[in-house]
């Protein structure tokens, strides 16, 4: 038996390695001790410890290297939104268990706290997130802006889609990278039909309820046109108030042009054409339009991480996505779907990205 468990322990250690996890070792602890002689079969437990990521550490200011600025020179503070947004903590063995909202509005107030920050640049690299999550983020940001005074710059990296746009609204400019895939302003809700699937394994569902729309959306019955307007109706009015919070911080977008708000995403180049974005260039240019706007010449980049969660350079990720999501490679966009059963301001060619959050 005893042999048998830790057999079992490093299939699973394999497992997970094979699973692209390298970059996140699975840490096994195993205490067992014989004494003796023995005979016959031998029982014993062998237990596997993951230990959790530690999050109680503070936000604090990192300045990073190779700045124009020294020792005690003004600061432009980054604060960077990568992944998917939600209102959620992202869970599971190997994540940071952040929620990326509670962690953005954080970072905000550690920064306007921190005297010596003369400007701000958010880095952006997301396909966007919930629609209520993004409205927050962007909220708070807006509220940031009014309460410090400070210039805040957007720098959209590989994606600014979604929600990720809906927040790069708030800043004082937006410059994205080259290559940068910018707006999809649209909302999606996913749902799926898994009646027939169900009836298949002989499995019926049989919800008591009270409430004739209680279940609305549910995939174990298909949506009847009433249920289907009620929510198309949901989804137009978030849809609205993405495209009013454009028009209001955007001013060169042309409202009377509907592909600028039919979900489509962009280049880098189309946006600025389109007025969704003011220039492109690299994470370095953001941060000198970032100084620039706050009228310094010689500035320090500075992160604002954990203390175990160390940034290295102005491309410093927080680690947030959970390393079992690879230990299954199959994954069912319809039993997925339930794990994030909300409005989504996302750009969503796959249809199971929210198992990126670690729900």
């Amino acid at each position: 038996m005893l042999r048998r468990a830790i057999r079992s322990i490093a299939l699973l250690a394999a497992a997970t390695l094979l699973a692209g996890c390298l970059h996140q070792p699975l840490a096994v602890w195993t205490d067992s001790r014989v004494e003796g002689d023995i005979t016959g079969e031998v029982a014993g437990d062998v237990t596997a410890r993951l230990p959790p990521t530690d999050t109680d550490e503070p936000v604090e200011p990192m300045d990073l290297p190779g700045g124009s600025g020294h020792p005690g020179s003004p600061r432009v503070a980054i604060i960077d939104v990568d992944g998917l947004m939600l209102n959620t903590d992202m869970t599971g063995p190997g994540a940071m268990g952040e929620n990326p909202v509670a962690l953005f509005r954080e970072r905000l107030d550690r920064v306007a706290c921190d005297r010596r920050v003369v400007a701000v640049v958010v880095r952006i690299n997301s396909p966007g997130g919930g629609v209520t999550a993004s409205d927050m983020m962007w909220h708070d940001l807006m509220e940031f802006k009014t309460r410090t005074r400070l210039p805040i710059v957007a720098s959209v990296l590989d994606l600014g889609a979604g929600g990720a746009y809906y927040l790069a609204t708030a800043a004082d400019e937006i410059v994205a990278h080259p290559t940068s895939v910018i707006g999809g302003i649209g909302v999606i809700l996913n749902l799926y039909n898994l009646r027939d699937t169900m009836a298949q394994f002989n499995v019926i569902g049989v919800p008591i309820k009270a409430g004739k729309k209680i279940d609305l959306g549910s995939p174990i019955a298909a949506i009847d046109e009433d249920g289907r307007k009620i929510l198309q109706e949901m989804a137009d009015q978030f849809h609205q108030r993405f495209r009013d919070v454009v028009l209001e911080n955007r001013q060169r977008v042309a409202a009377d042009d509907p592909t600028n708000f039919d979900g489509r995403v962009f280049t880098a180049s189309q946006a600025v054409d389109r007025g969704l974005v003011d220039s492109v260039g690299y994470l370095n240019n953001a941060i000198d339009s970032a100084a620039h706007l706050a009228g310094c010449q010689h500035v320090t980049a500075t992160f604002y991480h954990r203390g175990n969660d160390r940034a290295g350079s102005i491309y410093s990720v927080t680690p947030n996505v959970p390393w079992q999501n690879g230990l299954l490679p199959l994954s069912l966009p319809g039993l997925d779907r339930s794990r994030l059963p909300t409005f989504l301001y996302l750009w969503q060619v796959e249809p199971t990205m929210e198992k990126l959050g670690g729900k």
